[in-house]
């Protein structure tokens, strides 16, 4: 009989209702994965899973357990900065052979990935896993990242688009939570400093103000950020009203108008984020980025 790989599935964030844990693992053992859980993953403690402690305790035992070679994210929500620059966290080995996987709160544990020089999975949660139609391309793709296989691409132009060809290492995820840990040991430019060969930078959000999505570019345009990266993908701003007083057509527009001075390859619209067509993409890894007038081309 075959090893199979093992999942462990934590909440080190939000609270999650317990039926997608259950559905997820029921679905996650029909491809023929091993499943268990973090002691507190179906845990409550007000918005969280459980209390700071308990949460880093799942997170720590999963990451340390040889079995389980995935370590899925129940959720995002919030809760990862509270814990992030624990101790136990700095010191922790992450093996190669580990994967991370999850998105939006998530994205901490990405940069920590990240500046420990390992890939994450930047990929679907159980509520996703547990009521996708099967078929569906997000889940098959998610099933394919997970089995370890290559991923590419290959997407119509979009009329922002700025061509260009990048190659670099795939970094990034939620907006927000890169702001948040903009001055911190986590910030995009403490990664950044960690990739020698330069780095392709991935962005979505959720339900943010017009103003604070170019607040949260601004930020990154004057800590440096958007002039050290080697080009940029920009995924689904969900819930993001256009702003008429922005004076500027669309969300995008205002991102476009953040980078206009850098000369990098640019892809908007990317299926990815805080949708159900949220397709994986592996973070803190290599990737090359084709961006032309009919078409763009992201492959791992």
């Amino acid at each position: 009989m075959k090893n199979r790989k093992h999942i462990r599935i934590i909440s080190p964030s939000g609270t999650v209702n317990p039926e997608y844990i259950e559905v997820a693992s029921q679905r996650l053992r029909s491809w023929d994965y091993e499943v268990s859980e973090g002691k507190h993953a179906r845990g409550e403690y007000g918005r969280f899973s459980g209390t700071d402690g308990e949460r880093l305790e799942d997170l720590i035992e999963a990451i340390s357990d040889p079995k389980a070679a995935i370590v899925l994210c129940s959720r995002g929500g919030y809760g990862l900065q509270r814990i992030i620059d624990s101790e136990e966290l700095r010191g922790i080995e992450i093996p190669d052979s580990k994967r991370i996987v999850g998105f939006s709160d998530i994205t901490a544990l990405h940069q920590l990935c990240g500046l420990k020089g390992v890939s994450s999975l930047h990929g679907l949660m159980c509520k996703h896993i547990a009521t996708l139609p099967e078929e569906s391309e997000a889940l098959q793709l998610f099933r394919k990242a997970l089995a370890g296989e290559t991923l590419v691409y290959d997407l119509p132009a979009h009329p922002l688009n700025r061509a260009g060809e990048a190659s670099g290492t795939l970094i990034g995820g939620n907006l927000s939570v890169l702001y948040g840990l903009q001055g911190t040991p986590y910030s995009l430019n403490a990664v950044l400093d960690t990739h020698e060969k330069g780095c392709i930078l991935f962005i979505e959000d959720i339900c943010e103000k017009h103003y604070h999505i170019d607040r949260m570019m601004q930020n990154l345009r004057m800590s440096g950020v958007l002039g050290r990266i080697k080009g940029l993908v920009v995924g689904q701003f969900t819930d993001c009203e256009a702003d008429p007083l922005m004076k500027v057509e669309s969300i995008y527009n205002t991102i476009r108008e953040a980078i206009k001075e850098y000369s990098y390859p640019v892809l908007f619209d990317f299926p990815a984020g805080h949708v159900d067509d949220n397709r994986p993409l592996l973070l803190n890894a290599p990737v090359s980025l084709t961006v032309s007038d009919t078409s763009a081309v992201l492959r791992f």
